[in-house]
């Protein structure tokens, strides 16, 4: 999502009394500002929850995940192996060496509809084992590829290899993903395939990967018209998946993706025309052709797009894969050609997404659904739902309060975890500026608490060693949205916001960095009366068993509402600090 700018900025006063915080906004929808009152709701909520099938209207498919009751919402059913979804047994045993003995209800449930060859949308809850929910069932058709290869007549050209394409918004989440597919592994300890990233400062590789993970810019930039291993590139890959679908068909992203996703039909295009007229010459792709196609309704869907200023923060999305010059597709408009909407399908095109709203046709299920109207929907039990793995504390601060709550929510749950004999705690806390990770950082440490910080300042290096130190030590973690996304840190036992989310979606993010897995988690919530709107619209669903949708900000009332409020508020502070 990319929101309109910070939304509060955490600052102090001077420490040598009790230290305050203080939540200054500048133009944007939900604004941190004070509140006279201080107040601690508990909510609570451990009753079972109803089967649930979401409905996505315009999809040929809809597969709901069986809803289990109890205290394990994660596994499927011991009677569910990862054979029986159609599984080789290589993949099973690589599976079971990287310690997953069974399935989780999404991976049951998503891993036939990508081994079936249709295009597939996955949009589950975070924590839910998407990602391998994907990786598995691709890297179990590319061996079966390479298998029935090297029975052929081992004649195949390196042009008809098959591989597979994993698009992420970031570098980081891109080399997660590697990390993930090498833990697949034979007997012998060695990679399934061979996986590479192509992002950041890492070029195209020398040895040709089965799977290649990039953020859309620096795929682009490789795959240049005019560099012969684009060619190659667009003609071999069968699979391409797009982690993080909300944020990648909108904002900086969307226009890059959508244009890489024509490229990739337009291929299949001169594919099913050489298929129909029964030559056997192979339909060449070559630079000319290329650069002479045409994106059908690209405009349409660019129109359907999401709002930059409501989907996406800026702290979700690395500079360096938004600033990086495009170099590629140069494309003259005259003489394009257009891609026929009605072609044999040799490609399949998986989205995964944790956050998916579909309602109105600017989201981004709507996009999917004009742009994809066959494809099977794979849906979480509770995406868009409350985690009932997950306890909740909401806290309304003031100005006065707010520190000292930071402070007991960080002491507190710490000395909670010590005394039930946790070895290694891990707690993240959220700013939504670097400016309120920074002042966060340095209140903790004032009250002698150490902490890490993480935010897009940093170096991709520095970040990238911050997240590893705080995986294997544990201790605090204190972030903006960069750390909300996609990243995959394990038995995270509490989330602390400090500024409270600036939207629904930002919010399950957040959340979800806890109670993932199948594991328990709390979250602790500061928030201050700017705040009230959304959080009432979140404990409202929440308290009714209702996904967060009517809180994502849709509709523009709500937003004006908000807006409203804060500008009021904001006036009152202005007055405020000019008579002191």
């Amino acid at each position: 999502m990319i929101l309109c700018g910070s939304t509060s900025t955490l600052h102090f006063y001077s420490l040598s009394t009790t230290p305050k915080l203080l939540s200054h906004f500048s133009h944007c929808s939900f604004l941190s500002t004070s509140s006279p009152f201080a107040r601690i709701c508990l909510i609570r909520l451990n009753q079972s929850y109803g089967r649930r099938i979401r409905a996505f209207s315009g999809a040929t498919v809809a597969v709901s995940v069986p809803k289990k009751t109890g205290r394990d919402t994660f596994l499927a059913e011991e009677s569910v192996s990862w054979k029986s979804l159609g599984l080789s047994d290589r993949i099973s045993q690589a599976l079971s060496n990287a310690g997953f003995d069974r399935p989780s209800l999404v991976q049951a449930a998503c891993v036939p509809s990508i081994l079936s060859r249709k295009d597939v949308v996955i949009a589950a809850e975070t924590g839910s084992g998407k990602t391998h929910g994907y990786l598995v069932p691709l890297i179990d058709k590319l061996c079966s590829a390479q298998h029935d290869g090297d029975n052929d007549s081992k004649q195949a050209s390196a042009s008809s290899r098959s591989f597979s394409v994993v698009l992420c918004p970031n570098v980081l989440l891109c080399e997660q993903v590697v990390r993930m597919a090498n833990g697949l592994s034979d007997n012998n300890g060695e990679p399934l395939l061979r996986v590479a990233a192509v992002c950041g400062r890492q070029g195209w590789p020398v040895n040709k990967p089965d799977i290649i993970v990039s953020t859309p810019v620096a795929l682009l930039n490789n795959i240049d018209p005019k560099k012969n291993h684009g060619l190659d590139f667009i003609r071999g890959v069968k699979y391409v998946v797009f982690d993080e679908a909300d944020m990648l068909l909108c904002g900086g992203f969307q226009n890059h993706v959508i244009r890489l996703i024509h490229m990739l039909r337009f291929d299949e295009k001169l594919l099913s025309r050489m298929n129909k007229s029964g030559s056997e010459n192979p339909v060449e792709l070559n630079s000319d052709s290329l650069s002479q196609f045409d994106f059908e309704g690209e405009e349409d869907i660019q129109n359907e797009s999401i709002s930059e200023s409501e989907e996406i923060s800026e702290d979700d999305v690395d500079a360096e894969d938004l600033t990086e010059k495009t170099k590629t597709l140069n494309v003259k408009k005259k003489d394009w050609r257009r891609v026929r909407k009605n072609f044999e399908r040799s490609k399949q095109y998986i989205f995964v997404a944790a956050t998916l709203p579909d309602n109105g046709k600017k989201t981004a299920g709507a996009v999917l659904k004009k742009m994809f109207p066959d494809a099977n929907w794979v849906s979480g039990n509770y995406l868009h739902y409350h985690n009932p793995r997950l306890k909740e504390k909401w806290i309304e601060v003031t100005i006065d309060t707010q520190v000292d709550a930071l402070i007991e929510a960080v002491k507190q749950f710490n000395s909670k975890a010590l005394d039930h004999g946790a070895d290694v705690s891990r707690t993240m806390v959220f700013g939504n500026t670097v400016e309120a990770v920074l002042a966060v950082a340095n209140i903790l440490q004032r009250a002698g608490i150490e902490c890490y910080r993480y935010h897009k300042d940093l170096s991709l290096e520095e970040r990238a060693e911050t997240l590893d130190d705080f995986r294997k030590k544990g201790g605090i973690f204190v972030c903006t949205d960069a750390a909300a996304r996609g990243v995959d840190i394990p038995n995270v036992s509490h989330v602390i916001q400090a500024d409270f989310a600036t939207s629904a979606v930002d919010f399950l993010h957040r959340v979800g960095r806890t109670a993932r897995a199948g594991q328990f988690g709390v979250v602790t919530s500061l928030y201050t009366e700017s705040n009230r709107d959304l959080v009432n619209a979140i404990q409202k669903a929440e308290k009714l068993g209702q996904p967060v949708e009517a809180a994502f900000s849709r509709k523009r009332s709500f937003r004006n509402k908000l807006k409203k409020r804060g500008s009021n508020k904001a006036e009152d502070i202005s007055k405020t600090e000019l008579m002191v």
